[in-house]
């Protein structure tokens, strides 16, 4: 491949200075490279629109971290272009590159020495005073946590219309194997191989002594309803699609949490497996 889209998170490469380096390397080789700077803060901002995209575009380089990552490829979810990230900030899972070696990457690309991993992603969508809102998906997790006064939030959770459990606490996360080392990771939840297919549900700072994350398969659906916890009901929790916030649902609001239609696919260039790379991070950054 010789045609690339590159975005940038304009926050971490300053004066787009690697992203110039980059753009040149690439035409330097006989490619070519449009250029998209992101302020990588929603998704809407993430990646230009579908038409603005050179139709000769073979994959996207992402220079940020797992986050301006995980936004990109929401947005071009429905383009089918693989997707590749460059870290330039600290920790990161999903960023298979960093600065020093993005060079000898994009000479890997232009000779096809590389893989393409098919990610798993979430969709979700809310039902507020009987109408359906907040529709979205994630590549990480769907999470639904409480907001306003700090108190305790009641989350009624069935799964393909079968009563589960009911968690109490300050919020529930709906992982996919990639998000498995973001967000549920912090909460106490597994990690998981980003190649499987199923989806956890890991509670956030929960009050049972007794709860503990839950994994399904990948065609379950979830569904989560905001319980009564007191006689006001005015406890009020916010929906977020990999940190973008979406929605506020209240008192017997409910959510549905599914596998989507798309997947993410990601540019892999390393052989390496994913236990080996795991712990190489885990060793980095403890």
């Amino acid at each position: 491949m010789k045609h690339f889209l590159i975005i940038t998170n304009q926050y971490k490469d300053a004066g787009l200075r690697v992203t110039g380096k980059l753009e040149r390397y690439i035409e330097d080789r006989g490619g070519s490279a449009y250029v998209f700077a992101s302020k990588g803060e929603t998704v809407e901002e993430a990646a230009p629109h579908r038409e603005e995209i050179p139709a000769k575009t073979e994959l996207v380089l992402v220079l940020g971290g797992d986050g301006t990552l995980i936004r990109a490829a929401e947005r071009l979810v429905d383009t089918g272009l693989p997707l590749i990230g460059v870290n330039l900030g600290t920790l990161g899972y999903l960023c298979e590159l960093e600065a020093g070696n993005v060079f000898a990457a994009i000479d890997m690309l232009m000779a096809d020495a590389y893989m393409i991993e098919e990610r798993m992603m979430l969709s979700g969508s809310g039902i507020k005073a009987g109408k359906a809102v907040a529709e979205g998906i994630a590549l990480n997790d769907i999470v639904i946590h409480r907001t306003g006064a700090l108190s305790v939030v009641r989350m009624i959770v069935s799964v393909n219309g079968e009563y589960l459990h009911t968690f109490r606490g300050d919020g529930i996360i709906l992982s996919t194997p990639t998000g498995s080392t973001g967000y549920n990771m912090s909460a106490g939840g597994p990690i998981v191989d980003p190649k499987a297919e199923l989806i956890l549900i890991t509670p956030i700072n929960a009050h049972n002594l007794n709860s503990r994350s839950i994994v399904l398969g990948p065609e379950d659906e979830v569904t989560i309803e905001i319980g009564k916890r007191r006689s006001q009901k005015d406890e009020l929790v916010e929906v977020s699609f990999d940190g973008d916030n979406a929605v506020r649902l209240e008192v017997g609001d409910r959510f549905m949490i599914r596998k989507a239609g798309h997947t993410a696919r990601i540019c892999k260039l390393s052989k390496k497996s994913f236990l080996e790379i795991l712990s190489k991070k885990m060793q980095t950054y403890t």
